[in-house]
């Protein structure tokens, strides 16, 4: 009888550690992080064309390779900063960090997903998504062990994950992006990142410091005053693209939309400025008045389509 109840108790064990392993392997991909790959939408959009014949398929291609390339990304991020994450409040969490999710696991992991990243443009025979899901993979892990500690340039690499996800999609559907659009994605992206810091240092500046020791290098104002420089640019460079439309329907439009793109741009700022601990990325996804503001640039921009 003994030997029997053993074995019931551990038959549903068994199941019960995989689900935990499965949640703790979802967990750490980070899937809140996913909606970030629909930028290689960004070029098409912005050329209101799918370019190539079956351009929308290889668009969702360049999603899903830089889906698996940041997932690979996270996984080996994550053991890499184990030891860091668990002396902070929240990273403490994280399934590696909390020894839900084994090391070696981790890794190997994040290799298939770097694989099957640069695999996708392989597939698709188009040799610059694999330059540039592979730029991005390189970029990451040099952040990850060098570039993190060099102030200004840190923030740069951060910035430059979001345009290598433009570039790939530009490349996958054969969409020639413009300068001014490329402006315009790059000074988004730096705001964004310069946000990131300012949001972290604008709690605890020592706590801050601890976790990522380049911190020490920033003040608040000036990474504050940093956000808003930017962001008044890439509404210049906005502007300037809009501008320079030929159609004179589709000028009026856009050049429209540029008040909603403020208005997100001004609210980003407010929500930032209150010293949050949420995520940058909830802001932009989660605040009913900066999603109100975005679609209402989304639908005038694509008026102007």
């Amino acid at each position: 009888m003994t030997a029997q109840a053993d074995a019931t108790e551990v038959a549903p064990a068994r199941p019960a550690r995989r689900g935990r392993w499965l949640v703790a392997v979802v967990r750490t991909a980070r899937p809140r992080q996913w909606p970030k790959n629909l930028l290689v939408f960004a070029a098409p959009l912005a050329g209101a064309t799918l370019g190539r014949p079956n351009g929308l398929v290889y668009a969702l291609v360049a999603a899903v390779a830089f889906g698996y390339a940041s997932m690979a990304v996270y996984f080996i991020n994550d053991v890499a900063d184990a030891e860091r994450d668990r002396s902070h409040p929240r990273k403490r969490f994280r399934p590696v960090a909390a020894g839900d999710l084994p090391k070696s696991h981790a890794v190997a992991l994040g290799l298939v997903c770097a694989v099957i990243g640069l695999s996708a443009g392989l597939l698709i025979r188009e040799p610059l998504l694999v330059a540039a899901v592979g730029g991005y993979l390189t970029l990451s892990f040099l952040y990850s062990w060098v570039l993190k500690h060099i102030p200004v340039v840190e923030l740069i690499f951060v910035a430059s994950g979001f345009l290598l996800r433009v570039l790939g999609g530009a490349a996958a559907t054969h969409v020639p992006p413009s300068g001014w659009f490329l402006l315009v994605c790059s000074l988004g992206a730096f705001g964004v990142a310069i946000a990131k810091r300012y949001t972290e240092l604008s709690g605890s500046v020592l706590e801050a410091i601890r976790h990522r020791p380049v911190m020490r290098w920033y003040r608040p104002e000036a990474l504050r005053v940093s956000q808003l420089v930017v962001a008044a640019l890439m509404i210049a460079a906005y502007l300037a693209w809009a501008a320079g439309e030929q159609r004179p329907g589709a000028r009026t439009w856009h050049l429209l939309s540029a008040l909603p793109l403020a208005a997100a741009l001004i609210r980003f700022a407010v929500l930032t400025g209150r010293r949050s601990s949420a995520p940058v990325e909830d802001l932009l996804t989660r605040d009913a008045l900066m999603l109100t503001c975005e679609l209402a640039w989304l639908a005038l921009f694509s008026a102007g389509l």
